[in-house]
């Protein structure tokens, strides 16, 4: 028992050390997050339970909630989840977001959000892959039904490019979660 507690605290301070944050889960062991918002991210929880402690994503937990996608993000998946961060809902023309949440508009905001939503779990390996198997790009069919294109943009960065042809950076890659994975984007997707 002392060996096994001996070998937590040193994997604890070489944690500490590098600013990784390893909470103990349920079981005993350590789990790797990622800081999105200043809050970690568990990959013990679902897309939901993590996004609402991301102080970068209130507008899209805000407009999640609104279009009544919540019980559909907390389920199994996989779901890869392209989110924007309130930055991102910012460079939208001036009112849009409030427009869209509002009660007789949660269609056109299904459309959009869902626009963001992949089936499976694509971790940025994974669609580095499929770049490279598809002669430098990769298309996404998304829950929405439309069609995103992934490029790499340098080593290790990648960009998914909307049907409109704006091109979103992703600024965090494989923010994993228990029913899918995250990466955070800096412009919104529109499936239009």
């Amino acid at each position: 028992m002392s060996q096994r507690f001996g070998l937590l605290a040193a994997t604890a301070a070489i944690a500490l050390a590098l600013g990784v944050a390893l909470p103990v889960t349920a079981f005993g062991a350590m789990e790797k997050t990622v800081q999105v918002g200043g809050a970690p991210m568990y990959p013990s929880k679902n897309i939901i339970q993590n996004a609402i402690n991301s102080k970068d994503h209130t507008t899209l937990v805000a407009a999640v909630k609104a279009a009544g996608l919540v019980a559909t993000l907390e389920s199994k998946g996989p779901f890869t989840v392209f989110a924007p961060t309130n930055a991102a809902f910012a460079k939208l023309p001036a009112g849009t977001v409030e427009n869209l949440v509002k009660p007789e508009n949660k269609d056109t905001l299904t459309k959009i959000l869902t626009y963001h939503v992949v089936p499976g779990r694509l971790t940025a390996p994974v669609l580095i892959k499929m770049v490279r198997d598809g002669g430098g790009m990769a298309k996404l069919k998304t829950v929405e039904g439309a069609e995103l294109v992934v490029k790499q943009a340098g080593p290790g960065k990648l960009t998914v490019t909307d049907a409109k042809g704006d091109v979103s950076m992703i600024t965090i890659a494989d923010v994993l979660q228990s029913n899918g994975v995250i990466h955070v984007i800096d412009t919104v997707l529109l499936p239009m």
